[in-house]
């Protein structure tokens, strides 16, 4: 574990504070010494390395009057070198430089020669140190820098926003991957995955999920064709057909049902899973169910004809759909509602295109060495901001949202920077630092 130093009380300095220090010269380099008292030179800082190893590779310094070539590892205390046993791995031969915030015992390499070290505390600004303190002081904020962010330059605050949506994107990539494998490569299988998983909305999302992976994908593309067999496939393995009922569309899902069940050795889910509790009836599980069921009847090869649409509205006029006949006055089985029609709304089919036909899109290109996303970015950039609680407290810190770009963007800052308090990671903290 990396030791942290307090140096406000409930503040902590940590090893990524003097990365940020030192990459950016954030200190008194003109007048660096050892805490031999030799003369540093600065000639080049490395680059930060992200593996295992010494912290800063290729680094070039002038220390004394002789020019050194090497890497350089930063500590708290210099005595950590040997917390972290160093001494015994020969990676950290290569060292140049020991930089430390505080200096006490004097650390050597495995021949016993001593490592120069420079007390980096010692060269610090005083007034970096106040804004480190401000920013890191106030644990009772939604985000560290609430007061700060709504006047970050709208340059800097675009381009970061740019590079996290596309950080988001890559992170689902490798889950997609995952999932592409499982599947044995199918990428029609694995679209029927995620896209079940969306319908399930919140609430239902792993329910709906476990359906998906409870059905070999082949057996949805040999009924897709035949008309209700799907809607008879899906409700059977949800777990809706095991009790006995006289609504007759409820008997005849059941018959089909059982027909598949016997045929293909499957087993149902425990429907139990599948909750409607506090959810819009438009939302139930059952008409959700019913929707996913005709989208996949009407489009044979759902993946290839998303993966072909240039406009927004080419994903609507496919994503568009409704429940079947039955649906259009039940919400449950069994229970006459007032007829209406149950289509997909564009709310929903923009929450289909940001979670999934988007990442999907990304994936596919970059799993077959294309690496133009342009259009993708086009994409997200036309689609309206999502509504949520990340993204309205955002909204009211004086952040400018107008696009699911933006909302995915600031949902990967929250998530990935601001509850980890990675703010010296984060390129909005790094200007209020500077």
């Amino acid at each position: 574990m990396k030791r942290m130093e307090p140096i406000a009380p409930g503040v902590m300095i940590n090893e990524e504070f003097l990365y940020y220090l030192w990459k950016f010269k954030l200190f008194d380099f003109q007048h660096l010494h050892t805490s031999e008292n030799q003369k540093i030179q600065i000639l080049k800082v490395g680059t930060f390395n992200n593996n295992g190893g010494p912290d800063f590779l290729n680094g070039l310094l002038e220390i004394g009057s002789q020019k050194w070539a090497g890497n350089i590892e930063f500590h708290i205390k210099s005595s950590d070198w040997y917390v972290h046993r160093h001494e015994t791995d020969k990676n950290y031969d290569a060292v140049i430089l020991h930089v430390v915030w505080e200096y006490d015992v004097p650390v050597f390499y495995s021949n016993q020669s001593e490592i120069p070290t420079l007390i980096l505390k010692n060269f610090v600004n005083p007034g970096i140190l106040e804004k480190y303190y401000q920013l890191f002081s106030q644990p009772e904020k939604w985000i560290l820098c609430e007061e700060e962010i709504g006047n970050t330059d709208p340059f800097i605050m675009t381009s970061w926003l740019n590079r996290l949506y596309f950080e988001r994107l890559e992170k689902k990539y490798f889950d997609i991957l995952e999932l592409l494998d499982s599947n044995k490569n199918d990428w029609e299988a694995v679209l029927f995955v995620l896209i079940s998983r969306s319908f399930g909305t919140k609430i239902n999302a792993d329910a709906f999920m476990n359906l998906a992976k409870s059905i070999d994908y082949k057996l949805i593309r040999k009924y897709r064709n035949e008309t209700g067999m799907l809607e008879a496939l899906l409700f059977g393995q949800a777990g809706f057909l095991e009790e006995d009922s006289e609504d007759v569309f409820y008997v005849h899902l059941k018959s089909e049902y059982e027909f598949l069940k016997r045929k293909h050795s499957l087993t149902p889910l425990n429907k139990e899973q599948f909750l409607f509790f506090r959810l819009r009836p438009n939302n139930f599980p059952s008409i959700r169910i019913s929707q996913l069921a005709v989208l996949y009847e009407a489009h044979t090869h759902l993946f290839s004809e998303l993966m072909k649409c240039k406009k927004l509205d080419d994903y609507y006029k496919i994503l568009e759909t409704e429940t079947s006949l039955y649906w259009k006055n039940h919400y449950v089985f069994g229970k006459i509602s007032r007829e209406k029609s149950k289509r997909i709304s564009k709310a929903f089919m923009d929450v289909l295109l940001i979670n999934v036909i988007i990442p999907l899109q990304y994936a596919f290109r970059k799993y077959n060495s294309q690496h133009n996303f342009d259009d993708l970015e086009n994409l997200v950039h036309s689609i309206k901001r999502e509504n949520n609680a990340v993204v309205n407290n955002f909204m009211e810190v004086g952040v400018s949202v107008t696009s699911a770009m933006d909302t995915q963007a600031l949902l990967q800052l929250k998530n990935e920077y601001c509850n980890f308090k990675r703010c010296l990671q984060c390129t909005i903290g790094l200007q209020l630092l500077k």
